[in-house]
């Protein structure tokens, strides 16, 4: 009762309102009948991530999703200016609402800048109620201290609802349900016990009963959409875990698709920037006799051991994947010739040195050929000829690094004073 005599005084002095086999020559690299047909199926993948990138980029643009508290606490204040301006409020009571946002806010940020070491999408749902609580005591707060608010009382009671009921159970929901409905009688009685106003509890009456039942049926039709919310993020995640799966093989990196998929749309992107783009082919030599020594089991262990060895090495913008067989691709987006050269020698050097089992210990070797790409040409002659260097490191002995640079149309003219690369080194 002396809350509201005071701020009865208060209203007294306001005066206004207001994401296989050794090797073979380039031109069985890519025959018409596969390596075509992979890079056409290349370009629609390629399409699907960009589609899958807008989306990306949109949904980066929306507010994030722990804004949507204070965007809520921001209507409802603009709100509460709105009857300041027609008179019908005290300034005092907007300010309090301001300060009460504010504190909310500020209290909120500390908590969940306490537990960032978590999961953030964690701490967002233990939040929820909390913040429908805190918003229902201060609507039914505004209603007690100037009943005219009770206009918005109801709309905001479904909006904070609406917030929490993806998160709440339909008992914890109903149970709210009857604590708002509770709170709001426990407000006419006031009203009625301070003023007497009989025309006012009538009104009252008729708000508290129009609530009363669309509130408890809002929070089971809002159980279905809970029930699909939960069903649709369940087919998000098993999709997103098939999508991951198939675009790597079975030894852990991308698969052949992917792969090709990546050097497709590393090229255009190349094209379009001027930036420089490396392409390199690495080959396990001897695996036949492996797999002949080994079993075919003892040779996809072999092949699962350089994986691991070779993505330890590589850098995470750079695209490693298997091309078939015992035969692998790495592509080095926005590198010049030299680190990517410096990067295959390291990944060469790593299986050499490898510590493996016998009877495979200083058996296991790689050969790998590397080139620079050449603004305009195709897919097939920047691959062919990565293939031909690879070829080259298998002639002069395995266990080596050759880079091939372009000859003929695409070969880049030297600058004045410069020498001519040769067509092909070892490294």
């Amino acid at each position: 009762m002396g809350l509201a005599k005071f701020w009865a005084s208060l209203r007294e002095r306001e005066a206004g309102r207001f994401s296989n086999t050794a090797v073979f020559a380039p031109s069985e690299a890519f025959s018409s009948s596969e390596g075509f047909s992979d890079f056409d199926d290349s370009v629609q993948f390629k399409g699907s991530d960009l589609q899958a990138a807008r989306v990306l980029e949109r949904r980066l643009g929306r507010p994030p999703k722990r804004l949507v508290p204070v965007l809520m606490s921001v209507l409802y204040l603009l709100c509460m200016g709105v009857f300041y301006a027609m008179g019908v409020i005290a300034g005092p009571l907007v300010l309090m609402v301001a300060a009460l946002i504010a504190f909310g806010t500020v209290l909120s940020a500390a908590y969940m800048r306490l537990r960032q070491h978590e999961e953030r999408r964690s701490g967002d749902r233990q939040l929820r109620l909390p913040i429908v609580i805190a918003s229902v005591v201060t609507l039914l707060l505004v209603f007690y201290l100037e009943p005219v608010t009770q206009i918005a009382l109801a709309p905001f009671v479904f909006v904070s609802m609406a917030y929490g009921l993806l998160t709440l159970s339909r008992r914890a929901a109903l149970l709210l349900c009857g604590g708002i409905l509770g709170g709001y009688a426990l407000v006419m009685l006031a009203h009625y016990l301070e003023r007497d106003d009989s025309a006012l509890l009538r009104l009252e009456a008729l708000h508290f009963m129009a609530l009363a039942l669309a509130l408890p049926a809002y929070v089971l039709l809002m159980g279905r959409v809970r029930v699909l919310h939960r069903l649709l993020q369940k087919t998000s995640h098993e999709m997103r875990t098939i999508a991951e799966s198939a675009r790597l093989d079975v030894l852990g990196c991308l698969n052949r698709r992917s792969i090709l998929a990546a050097l497709e749309e590393q090229k255009q992107l190349a094209d379009e920037s001027g930036i420089p783009l490396c392409l390199a082919v690495v080959d396990l030599d001897h695996f036949k006799r492996v797999n002949d020594e080994l079993g075919h089991l003892g040779g996809d262990e072999v092949l699962r051991t350089f994986t691991k060895l070779a993505q330890q090495t590589v850098r995470t913008d750079d695209f490693f994947g298997r091309y078939g067989g015992e035969e692998f691709l790495l592509i080095f987006p926005a590198t010049p010739l030299l680190p990517s050269l410096n990067s295959c020698e390291r990944i060469r050097a790593l299986v050499e040195s490898h510590d493996w089992q016998e009877p495979l210990r200083g058996r296991v070797t790689v050969s790998i050929g590397v080139t620079q790409y050449v603004l305009g040409e195709s897919v097939l002659e920047f691959f062919s000829r990565a293939d031909t260097a690879v070829y080259l490191a298998k002639q002069g002995g395995r266990n080596q690094v050759v880079v091939q640079e372009p000859v003929g149309a695409f070969a880049p003219a030297a600058e004045d004073g410069e020498p001519q690369a040769p067509p092909h080194g070892y490294f």
